[in-house]
């Protein structure tokens, strides 16, 4: 009997300071694990954004070869004339965390064709940011544009 006793008292569980330092930890795992996972998450937007800014102009330059030097007045007549990804479809899509605008200027007796592209994160501020650059790309640039300030880029922000 007595060892049966014993058996039971030692088989009760944990106790509440085991149970308290166990918690501890894992807050302690999720405190820095989360505000890392968000800034991959930001940092993995924002190489999407620069890719998908790159193939935007891959394909205006393909588009303008084959419309007299003009550009695509439209994500969906990128995505309707040469296959663009479909999750650009409409005016201002949002695309990885970023939404893009397309502006585009036909060509005139007086000027060249020329467009441009901006992409900003869909949201700006806090804890739940999709990005911390905006970008900007137009037909007479060679590089990407980007900013850290909360405002879209623009030409004459520095290269990426």
């Amino acid at each position: 009997m007595k060892s049966h006793r014993v058996l039971e008292r030692s088989q009760r569980g944990f106790s509440l300071i085991e149970l308290m330092i166990v918690i501890a930890v894992i807050a302690i795992l999720v405190g820095v694990g989360i505000p890392a996972w968000q800034a991959m998450t930001r940092s993995g937007n924002e190489a999407a954004t620069t890719q998908s800014i790159d193939t935007i102009r891959k394909l205006q330059v393909q588009y303008a070869a084959k419309h007299q030097g003009n550009f695509a007045p439209t994500f969906d007549e990128l995505i309707k004339i040469l296959d663009f990804d479909p999750k650009f479809k409409g005016e201002r899509p949002v695309v990885n965390g970023y939404i893009y605008s397309l502006k585009v200027q036909e060509r005139t007796q007086s000027q060249p064709a020329f467009y441009s592209v901006n992409a900003d994160p869909q949201v700006a501020e806090g804890i739940t940011r999709t990005g911390d650059r905006h970008f900007y790309f137009d037909s007479t640039l060679s590089t990407i544009r980007q900013t850290e300030e909360n405002r879209p880029a623009k030409a004459d922000d520095p290269s990426i």
